[in-house]
C-alpha cells in the first residue's frame, strides 16, 4: 500500500536564529538547507540538525528551517519569499509540493533559484527522490512555458562545487557508444548554472555517461576522468583532462572516446574544432592535435 502523508496547509511558525531553524545537541544527523543568497543571484547550503523521526516529522522539520529568517540575514530561506506550502504529499518517492499563488510573483530568475533550493534541500530525505510541484492546485509552467515535471538534484548543475549562480534550461546533443565501436546521438536537457561553461557542462555530462534511459549506449570516457579547465576561442574548445583520459573502458575505443566529446561540442555553433590536452599537453598517442566533426562514427540505433 502507498505511504501517504498529508502535512498541514499552514507553515510552521518562524524562528529567528543564526541559521535556518533551531540547533539540537543531541541530534545526530545533519541535512544541508538551501536558500538564496541576499542579492538572490546564487544558491548556497548551511547544515542543520536532522530528527531521527519519520519522514513526515522530518519534512516537518525541514519546512521549518526553509522558512526560518537567520538574525544576520546573510541569507534568504526559500519558504520566506512571500509563498507558503499549501500542502505536501510523499508518495512512492515523489514529494508533491502545492504551492501557494503568490509563488507566481516570483521573478524569472529567482523563482529558478527558489525551485533549485527547495529540491535540492528536500530530496536529501530517505525515500524522496523526486519533487513535483503545482501552484494553487493546477499544474505550473516555466518561464519558457513548459510544464514543470517530477524534479530530483542532478536536474540543477552546480558550479565545481562551489555557489550555485542563476540557472539555465539547456538542451544538448550528446554522442555515447555502441556496438561496432560506433557512436549514438542523445538529448539531454538540464539547468545548469550560467556561471559554468556550456562546453565545460557538456563534458561534464559526457563524463558522467547516459542516462539509463536508452539501454543500448554506453559510456565512453573513464568515469574517474577530471576536468581541469575547458575553454574556447576563436572556434576551438580546448579541453584540458587529467591523465584518467587515457585509461579508457572496457570495450570501448580510443576514437570512441575522442569522437564522444568532438562530436558533442561542434554542436555548439560557435566550436568548430576541439583540442583534447592532458594535464596541458597533447598525448603522443594521438595522431591529430585538433580533431574536427566525424560524422562516419556516427549511426542510429535503426542501423544496427
Amino acid at each position: 500500500m502507498k505511504r501517504l502523508f498529508l502535512l498541514s496547509a499552514a507553515l510552521f511558525i518562524m524562528i529567528s536564529l543564526s541559521g535556518c531553524g533551531s540547533k539540537q545537541e543531541d541530534y545526530e544527523n545533519s541535512i544541508q538547507v538551501y536558500c538564496l543568497n541576499q542579492t538572490e543571484t546564487s544558491i548556497e547550503s548551511h547544515s542543520e540538525p536532522l530528527p531521527q523521526t519519520s519522514v513526515g516529522e522530518q519534512l516537518k522539520a525541514v519546512e521549518e528551517y526553509l522558512g526560518a529568517v537567520p538574525e544576520k540575514m546573510q541569507y534568504k530561506p526559500p519558504l520566506s519569499m512571500g509563498f507558503n506550502i499549501r500542502k505536501a504529499t510523499i508518495d512512492e518517492g515523489k514529494l508533491l509540493l502545492d504551492l501557494s499563488k503568490e509563488y507566481l510573483d516570483l521573478s524569472k530568475t529567482t523563482e529558478v533559484l527558489v525551485r533549485a533550493a527547495l529540491v535540492r534541500t528536500f530530496t536529501q530525505l530517505e525515500g524522496i527522490r523526486f519533487v513535483g510541484m503545482t501552484v494553487d492546485g493546477e499544474a505550473f509552467y516555466d518561464a519558457a512555458g513548459e510544464q514543470v515535471g517530477l524534479m530530483n538534484a542532478d536536474l540543477f548543475i552546480n558550479n565545481d562545487g562551489n555557489e550555485i549562480n542563476t540557472y539555465e534550461l539547456t538542451k544538448v546533443k550528446l554522442y555515447f557508444a555502441t556496438d561496432g565501436g560506433k557512436l549514438v546521438a542523445a538529448y539531454r536537457e538540464k539547468y545548469y548554472s550560467t556561471n559554468t561553461p556550456l562546453e565545460k557542462f557538456i563534458v561534464d555530462e559526457i563524463i558522467s555517461g547516459p542516462s539509463g534511459q536508452i539501454e543500448e549506449l554506453k559510456a565512453t570516457v573513464n568515469p574517474e576522468t577530471k576536468v581541469i579547465n575547458v575553454t574556447s576561442n576563436d572556434g576551438i574548445c580546448y579541453v584540458n583532462l587529467d591523465a584518467s583520459f587515457l585509461t579508457g573502458i572496457d570495450g570501448i575505443s580510443m576514437d570512441q572516446a575522442v569522437y564522444s566529446l568532438v562530436d558533442s561540442l561542434t554542436e555548439l555553433s560557435y566550436v568548430k574544432k576541439v583540442q583534447i590536452l592532458i594535464n596541458g599537453e597533447v598525448p603522443v598517442a594521438f595522431s591529430n592535435s585538433v580533431f574536427e566533426k566525424n560524422p562516419d562514427i556516427v549511426t542510429t540505433l535503426e542501423d544496427n
